[in-house]
């Protein structure tokens, strides 16, 4: 018989005197899970619902909502159920600008004017609104009344796609906005200028153009697309596209030679990255 560990114990009952203690025991004791089940379930919660919980995480500021919608790589036809989700933060209402439009064009003008930035925002955060998510989570309406709205959109401006969930097998609405984005990143354009062209945000055009670089070189280390859509995290699909798009490259110098810029400048923000993980590591 082994010799007591007196302090051992009582960090031990300390240790189970807490929240995820209590949690831990009632779903090892409820669900009959095992203690690693247990902690992985302990560890989707915090993930999940802690960023919403926590007192000191600031709220957001006026006119913003939160919103969960379904991740804009999440293919058509899928259910909404096995669909990943994300958290986007849409521009409801923009202050003065909009309370003037809804004091002039009514609640339909309104709704019919901010549908597509709402769209394009979601779309810029990586994620796809649906008819539902306007209807009953942003404006408060019925689906009908959502589908007007997107009716008379269209009759006003046939060539500008509205990115829905619904819509992306008319108009492919992710894999299109972001090859074309890198194209015209490709041709030369700026980032100022490919937001004014595409009504994307800096952030989700420069994440865009760096996704892409980093598929160039790994492509330029002879991995298959398959490979490549593992270590991005991003759908094959996407990926193919961006093969495609360095195919046209080879074959047109302007297109070239911007690569090659996009590729150094990439290599010299990694190496940045780098020099700065290795000095933080050094000093800890």
């Amino acid at each position: 018989m082994g010799v007591r560990n007196r302090k051992k114990e009582e960090i031990h009952r300390i240790v189970n005197k807490n929240l995820d203690a209590q949690f831990l025991t009632i779903i090892q004791e409820g669900l009959n899970c095992s203690p690693f089940e247990s902690e992985a379930v302990l560890d989707v919660v915090k993930e999940v619902y802690f960023p919403f919980l926590d007192e000191s995480t600031p709220m957001a500021p006026p006119g913003k909502i939160t919103l969960i919608a379904v991740d804009a790589d999440e293919p058509a036809g899928k259910s909404i159920d096995e669909c990943e989700k994300k958290r986007v933060c849409l521009s409801l209402h923009r202050g003065a600008v909009d309370d003037r439009l809804l004091q002039n064009s009514g609640p339909a003008g309104f709704r019919r004017a901010r549908i597509p930035d709402l769209c394009q925002e979601a779309l810029s955060q990586g994620a796809l609104l649906t008819r539902e998510d306007l209807a009953y989570h942003v404006f408060f309406v019925s689906t009908r009344t959502i589908t007007r709205d997107l009716s008379e959109l269209r009759k006003a401006d046939p060539l500008f796609p509205i990115p829905l969930r619904s819509t992306i097998h008319d108009i492919g609405p992710m894999l299109t906005h972001r090859v074309q984005i890198v194209k015209l990143a490709l041709e030369g354009k700026t980032t100022s200028q490919i937001c004014d062209i595409m009504r994307h945000s800096p952030q989700a055009v420069s994440n865009y153009i760096s996704t892409f670089t980093r598929c160039a070189q790994l492509a330029r280390r002879d991995m298959q697309s398959g490979q490549i859509a593992f270590l991005l995290r991003r759908g094959q699909s996407l990926i193919r596209q961006y093969l495609e798009l360095l195919e046209q490259c080879e074959h047109d110098k302007n297109m070239s030679y911007h690569l090659e810029e996009l590729l150094r400048i990439g290599q010299v923000v990694g190496e940045k990255n780098h020099k700065r993980r290795c000095s933080n590591g050094s000093s800890t």
